[in-house]
């Protein structure tokens, strides 16, 4: 549990974020990661390590040039690969069946994506939900369909657009999903502090988030991570 939080001290980003096989550095949206890689400005050594063998239609960075022929057989972008998608998305932890099944974790890291909702866009309803465990471990993540009608989907800091939640899982399944697999078997009204079966959940900003998944889950298995604000450059 020490190691996930300190790691969420430390890092102002969402697990789920697209990262440079390269740098390892994070981006708000895979095309601020293609800007990064192949953009007007890009990262000098990420550039040409790319160029050398990594695949354009993903972004994913190979091993070697015949990994890359490879890879581009199977690709999760390449037309009409239902084979490329499912590997890639089992390997982000995104479940065709919408199962968590790791049972073993003991502490879980919570992160959401907000979109927007109301007149002005201003009203928060979750669109993306991600579960880690202490090992940064991906064991649950998809997109959700927020039950009011989106108005700004915020594509610049998100990176989600209107086709990626117009098949999403809805908001009240995620709920049960998410609420279950937190409580662990136990009744919500029977969890404690210590000895029950109950998950103990970490992140940041966590009442917003469970106020925008309708979760409830009891404040003594919950822990606050705070932050400073990131210096900006």
């Amino acid at each position: 549990m020490e190691h996930l939080v300190e790691h969420m001290r430390t890092s102002y980003h969402s697990v789920h974020e697209p990262m440079c096989g390269i740098c390892k550095k994070h981006c708000r949206s895979f095309e601020s990661l293609r800007e990064h890689l192949i953009g007007p400005l890009p990262k000098v050594e990420c550039e040409r390590i790319f160029k050398e063998r990594g695949c354009d239609l993903c972004l994913t960075i190979l091993s070697s040039r015949n990994a890359l022929y490879a890879h581009r057989e199977t690709c999760q972008l390449s037309r009409g690969n239902n084979i490329g998608l499912t590997y890639r998305m089992a390997n982000l932890g995104i479940q065709d069946d919408f199962k968590i099944d790791d049972n073993r974790a003991r502490v879980v890291a919570l992160a959401c994506k907000m979109v927007g909702g109301g007149s002005d866009g201003s009203l928060d309803l979750c669109a993306r939900v991600c579960l880690i465990d202490e090992y940064e471990k991906i064991i649950f993540h998809t997109y959700v369909k927020p039950h009011l009608p989106v108005t700004n989907y915020r594509y610049e800091t998100t990176g989600i657009r209107p086709e990626f939640l117009r098949d999403a899982v809805p908001l009240r399944q995620v709920q049960r999903k998410i609420q279950d697999y937190l409580c662990n078997g136990e009744p919500i009204w029977h969890i404690r502090s210590k000895g029950g079966k109950a998950r103990i959940l970490i992140g940041h900003g966590l009442d917003h988030d469970l106020k925008s998944l309708e979760v409830e889950y009891p404040p003594v298995v919950i822990r606050q991570v705070l932050s400073a604000e990131p210096a900006h450059n």
